[in-house]
Parts: structure tokens; C-alpha cells; sequence
């Protein structure tokens, strides 16, 4: 252990990048079962308010320790104690923040709203990308290259320009999820982008419109999807941030699932739910 830990996280620098992670992972489950008990209105744990009766929230606390140790990080050693200390504070600063990014998002607060659970997706989202470049994945596969491809600097923007020339596709067919991850590992993104487009997609706007069978196949495909997984995910994000509200609160956008095209045409609203 003690040999795997020199080797894979010492030598390389990865312990500020690991610490952050900690500390922003920890910091984002504190700080959701805190909103959560003083939503029960249980413990201790009140909302801070300043003058006027202003709300302060968490997002602002966020903002000062991500300045921090931003900073931080970049004026000191990668293997000195500053570069911890900083890492700490920023991964702590991030999660403060990207817990309440739908409020950022929206300029509203639509925490516990059906739109607050962007914010858990978000948070989700980042821990995923940041703890497969903490294991070795590098952005746009270049962990996927030779020792001598890297030395060539050719190859090595022709393999990034065409990484990102994928995950662009696979973000144009709707799949922004896809996209994202495809940048770390790009096989996923070559997979996005084979596969057929959602429905509402700017590739289906542009490419499908005189393609009715594809676009029919589009939103049957998209429904399918919908529905065997929105439950799931929905679940899952309760699990961790909280059951939403029923009424949204105000400057939530409405969302709607994907259905598929009845008689009247796939961009027929009447036949949407």
C-alpha cells in the first residue's frame, strides 16, 4: 500500500488533487445534511441572514474559500504544505458552490425545487471527471498516447483536435453527459456520437428534419430511455440532496420528458407528456 501510495500519488503531485477531492466531496454531503435538517427544522443549524434580513447563502462562503485557495494553489510549490492547505480550501470553496449552482444557474432560489437538482448533478458530475484524472485519465485521451507520440507535437494536437471534434458531436446529438466524460475517456464520446440523436438535439434540428422515420426513431428511442432511467435517476439524486418540493419555486423553467411521435408528428406538443 505504502508502495502503490509513493508510486501513484506522491511522486506524480496527485495529493493537492486528491485532497481537494476530499475535501470538496466531504464539504458538499456536510452542507446537504445540514440544509436538509434545517429544512426539517431539526438541530441546532439555522439559515444566516444579514441586514436587512437578507439570506446569505452558502454560496457565498463558497466563492471566498474557491478565491483562496485558487490563488493559493497557484503562487505555491505542488509539493509543499501551502499547495495542501490551498487544496483543501478550494475543493471545500467548490463544493459550497456547486451545491447551489441551479441558484446560480437560474438567479433564483430554486434549491429545493424540481430545477435544484441540477445542483446534486452538477456536484455528481465533478467528482466522477475529477476522481478518473486523479486514476490517470488525462483530457482528450492523451494518456493514450506513446512516449513518442507525446514527443511529436503533431500527433499529439491532431489526437486532442479530434477527441474534441467527437465530444462535440456527441454534444451536438444532445448528450451533454456523454460529451463530458467523452473529453476524459474518449471512447464514450465516440459512442455518443454513433448513436442516434435525441430528439430536441441541434444534430436532429438540423439533420432530421426531412428524415421523418429517423426523427420517429429518435423519439421513441429517447422515450424508452426516459422512462427506464428517469426513475432511477431521480431516486438517486433524492438520495443524496433531497426530495424536491412539489410547487417549483419561482424561476424554475418547467421541464418535460420526451415522448414518442403519435399520429400527429413527432413535433407535435399535443402529443407530448
Amino acid at each position: 500500500m505504502g508502495l502503490w501510495w509513493e508510486r501513484n500519488i506522491i511522486e506524480p503531485g496527485k495529493l493537492p488533487l486528491l485532497l481537494a477531492l476530499t475535501a470538496f466531496v466531504l464539504t458538499f454531503l456536510i452542507t446537504r445534511v445540514i440544509t436538509r435538517l434545517i429544512r426539517a427544522g431539526k438541530g441546532p443549524f439555522r439559515n444566516i441572514s444579514g441586514g436587512g434580513g437578507v439570506h446569505i447563502h452558502h454560496v457565498v462562503p463558497g466563492v471566498v474559500l474557491a478565491i483562496v485557495g485558487g490563488f493559493g494553489s497557484v503562487a505555491s510549490d505542488r509539493h509543499g504544505w501551502g499547495a495542501l492547505i490551498s487544496a483543501v480550501l478550494f475543493g471545500m470553496g467548490a463544493g459550497l458552490v456547486l451545491d447551489e449552482f441551479a441558484l446560480i444557474l437560474h438567479l433564483a432560489d430554486v434549491y429545493w425545487s424540481e430545477a435544484g437538482r441540477r445542483s446534486v448533478e452538477v456536484v455528481v458530475l465533478t467528482a466522477a471527471l475529477v476522481g478518473l484524472m486523479l486514476v490517470g485519465f488525462l483530457p482528450f485521451g492523451v494518456n493514450d498516447l506513446s512516449d513518442e507520440e507525446l514527443q511529436d507535437r503533431g500527433a499529439v494536437m491532431v489526437s486532442m483536435g479530434t477527441n474534441f471534434l467527437i465530444a462535440l458531436i456527441a454534444l451536438s446529438k444532445g448528450k451533454p453527459r456523454t460529451a463530458i466524460f467523452g473529453v476524459v475517456i474518449p471512447l464514450i464520446a465516440v459512442i455518443g456520437a454513433i448513436r442516434l440523436a435525441r430528439p430536441t438535439s441541434a444534430w436532429a434540428r438540423r439533420f432530421y428534419r426531412r428524415r421523418p422515420r429517423t426523427r420517429a426513431r429518435s423519439w421513441r428511442r429517447a422515450y424508452r430511455h426516459d422512462r427506464r432511467w428517469a426513475g432511477p435517476g431521480r431516486r438517486l439524486q433524492d438520495w443524496i440532496g433531497g426530495t424536491p418540493d412539489v410547487t417549483p419555486a419561482p424561476g424554475a423553467a418547467p421541464t418535460a420528458a420526451a415522448s414518442p411521435p403519435g399520429p400527429a408528428g413527432p413535433t407535435d406538443p399535443a402529443r407530448r407528456r
